[in-house]
């Protein structure tokens, strides 16, 4: 008499392999959400800021590291192509400017200001300046990622092309209309600097001769590194 099929035990694989597919499916429409809500953050991102002629905001800024735990603070202005201006309340009267060609660095007291040319830039404000052109993020930073902190906090992760042999990780925290509102570094070597913005103002009228940097008098002018 010819073998029967066996069907104890035998129905429940069948039906565990009819499923398979099913979670395949599942995984993959998860996977394919998930990307679309990636890459519908970052263009919202990238619109808000390719949209902007100027920006002024509030910044605080601490720095931990190298022994150093630093805490500092003051108004950040922007304008597009490349302008950059960051004055210091505390320390009172400290500087950074990017005039588009070069960086200056000045603090008050001190003999000597540092220019160094922009595309030798290796200090860690410089990813701010993908604000000022044309911004891509998917192009800017490698590895990237997205949680949601909050309602309208929402967290891009990634490591920012070209700075990988100093920078572990950049974050950036934004929110849902596309605002950067804080951005943190962390160091290769363990460093962390941290900025967050408030009081944002957006397309405000501003002077070229903002971003022109004047050394006082009996100040001398020296080629140097991007500072600490």
């Amino acid at each position: 008499m010819p073998n029967q099929p066996q069907t104890s035990g035998g129905a429940p694989c069948s039906r565990s392999l009819t499923a398979r597919p099913w979670g395949y499916l599942l995984l993959l429409l998860l996977f394919t959400l998930t990307l679309h809500a990636q890459q519908d953050l970052l263009h919202t991102v990238d619109a808000h800021y390719n949209h902007l002629r100027s920006l002024r905001c509030r910044y605080v800024e601490s720095y931990s590291g190298m022994g150093i735990t630093r805490f500092e603070y003051g108004t950040l202005t922007l304008k597009k192509p490349g302008l950059m201006r960051w004055s210091y309340d505390h320390p009172t009267g400290k500087v950074f400017i990017l005039d588009g060609k070069f960086g200056w660095f000045y603090t008050p007291g001190d003999a000597q200001a540092q220019r160094i040319p922009a595309k030798q830039m290796d200090d860690l404000r410089t990813p701010l300046r993908l604000l000022l052109g044309h911004t891509e993020l998917k192009k800017e930073l490698d590895n990237i990622a997205i949680a949601a902190e909050g309602p309208d906090n929402l967290r891009i992760t990634g490591v920012p092309k070209g700075l990988a042999a100093r920078v572990k990780l950049l974050t950036l925290h934004v929110t849902s209309d596309g605002r950067i509102t804080q951005m943190k570094l962390e160091e290769i070597d363990g460093a962390t600097t941290e900025f967050t913005f408030t009081d944002m103002t957006e397309n405000i009228p501003t002077d070229d001769k903002d971003f022109t940097f004047t050394p006082p008098p009996g100040v001398t002018i020296v080629n140097g590194t991007s500072p600490i």
